[in-house]
């Protein structure tokens, strides 16, 4: 299958002076299909909503390119290519309480959209607008409220509203669901797995819970220190991890999973994830992984292809395999 999008070697680094560069994100390569979800884990400060927003013109790219629909997309955007992409690929925001205008009513910030992108009249816009709030689970008399007046998960559905009224094909979720309570959580991502369902959409789903990732993921990619370091089948990647990173990351959170009641070993990742800037050579992950090696500290591991007895690619970048 044609992917959808593919990313080759995407880099953005983030000059500080005094000879110091931010390496956010490191020769990132990913391929995602059409109507495919993949989830992008790691912990904070691992490069992940950079990634998202230089996909998405948001940051320039420092290198490597971007390609939607096999057309390459431009390093620096401008207003003329924001118009041209904003109806194709839209992002839903981390934070539901900043990322909504509090002076505008739902109403404006759910049409804004359409009223800047099409030629809709404002009955047109205004009954599309009463539609997606209906659809995402708000009361279609709200038009008129403003975003103070709601809770977080209501912000976060006026959010998706107003991404997915334009009809995208590709989103990126930055983490849309980590300031909202537990119960709330799945409602959210109920919602986005059922609106993937019915629009056919293509996600790049960021998030830090992974047992939500692996629930609405097809596939799992985990990144540490601004690099892809493990790639696979959601389910293959949570249940069976082959990076120490990894296998440490999923079981930070120890969850037994309902269908099979398997128990994952509980692990705890010791130290905080190093500075991004002026990273040296080596694997990123040497000085906080316990099967650390000296071709570790020194020379910095290709992901390729490992074996897996699931169905699915898998890649990792480890000197273990």
């Amino acid at each position: 299958m044609t992917p959808l999008l593919e990313v080759e070697g995407l880099t953005k680094h983030f000059e500080l002076g005094r000879n110091e560069t931010v390496h956010a994100v490191d020769d990132v390569s990913l391929a995602i299909a059409p109507r495919e979800i993949v989830g992008l884990v790691g912990e904070s400060g691992s490069g992940k909503s950079t990634f998202g927003k230089t996909l998405l013109g948001l940051h320039d790219k420092t290198a490597g390119t971007v390609r939607f629909k096999g057309e390459e997309l431009p390093a620096r955007y401008g207003a003329a290519h924001f118009r041209r992409y904003a109806r194709a690929m839209q992002m839903i925001f981390q934070d539901p309480y900043s990322s909504l205008n509090p002076r505008m009513t739902v109403g404006e910030i759910v049409g804004e959209g359409l009223k800047l992108h099409t030629r809709l009249g404002s009955a047109e816009i205004r009954e599309r607008v009463t539609e997606w709030l209906t659809r995402v689970g708000l009361n279609a008399g709200h038009l008129s409220r403003y975003p103070h007046e709601f809770s977080g998960g209501q912000r976060q559905r006026i959010g998706i509203a107003r991404a997915l009224i334009m009809a995208p094909e590709f989103v990126v979720c930055d983490e849309p669901i980590s300031a909202l309570d537990v119960s709330v959580q799945a409602q959210v991502v109920n919602l986005l797995a059922e609106l993937k369902e019915s629009m056919g959409l293509t996600m790049l789903f960021i998030a830090h819970d992974l047992s939500m990732v692996r629930y609405v993921s097809d596939r799992m990619a985990v990144m540490y220190l601004g690099s892809l370091i493990e790639l696979g089948p959601a389910n293959r990647v949570f249940f069976h991890p082959k990076h120490p990173y990894t296998q440490m990351l999923v079981g930070s959170n120890p969850e037994p999973d309902p269908a099979s009641e398997r128990h994952r070993p509980a692990t705890a990742i010791r130290g905080e994830i190093p500075s991004p800037v002026n990273v040296q050579p080596g694997c990123r992950f040497a000085n906080r992984c316990p099967q650390v090696m000296d071709m570790c500290r020194a020379e910095t591991p290709a992901l390729k292809a490992v074996a897996d007895e699931g169905a699915g690619e898998r890649i990792v970048a480890c000197h273990l395999y």
